[in-house]
């Protein structure tokens, strides 16, 4: 069974940084393209970032320039760094595996969600 856990989340003041980590467990040879996504209040859960397997990455508007997505291939971790943030970028921060290969077939996994609020 394969599980993403993220962490890293907390309170920041504008123009600060935060590493985001989303940490893979169980069987992750699967795992082939990891997203984050982010769900601020009142509003729809939208994409971040993407990282495959092979290292590209693909990065919205809203994180062009500012965040950076990595990965730890050694320690099935993924990472979103944060920089410049602004208030707006306050929401929960999603870690998203959208098709994992498994014996039975594909399976789409999200973490739990870690909490970023960024202060004016």
């Amino acid at each position: 069974q394969v599980q993403l856990v993220e962490s890293g989340g907390g309170l920041v003041q504008a123009g600060g940084s935060l590493r985001l980590s989303c940490a893979a467990s169980g069987s992750t040879f699967g795992i082939n393209a990891i997203d984050w996504y982010r769900q601020a209040p009142g509003k729809q859960r939208e994409l971040v970032a993407s990282i495959r397997s092979g290292g590209s990455t693909n990065y919205a508007d809203l994180a062009k320039g500012r965040f950076t997505i990595s990965r730890d291939n050694a320690k099935d971790t993924v990472y979103l760094q944060m920089n410049s943030l602004k208030p707006e970028d306050t929401a929960v921060y999603y870690c998203h595996a959208p098709s994992v290969v498994t014996p039975s077939g594909y399976l789409e996994l999200w973490g739990q969600g870690t909490l970023v609020t960024v202060s004016s």
